[in-house]
C-alpha cells in the first residue's frame, strides 16, 4: 500500500509544481519547482517500497 501512497502524492505534487512554475510570481515558480522535485523524490521513494515490498 505504502508504494501506491508514494506514488499518489509524487505525481499530485509533481502536477501542482507545474502549474505554479507558469505563475507571473518569481517566489512561486520557485515554490513550484521545488515541489516538482519533492513529488519525484516521492515517487522514486514508491518504487524503492515497491521493490523491496513495502518493508521499508
Amino acid at each position: 500500500m505504502g508504494k501506491l501512497v508514494d506514488k499518489v502524492k509524487g505525481n499530485v505534487n509533481e502536477a501542482a509544481g507545474k502549474i505554479k512554475q507558469h505563475s507571473d510570481n518569481p517566489a512561486t515558480r520557485k515554490e513550484g519547482e521545488q515541489q516538482e522535485l519533492k513529488g519525484k523524490g516521492q515517487q522514486i521513494k514508491g518504487e524503492i517500497k515497491g521493490a523491496l515490498g513495502d518493508d521499508i
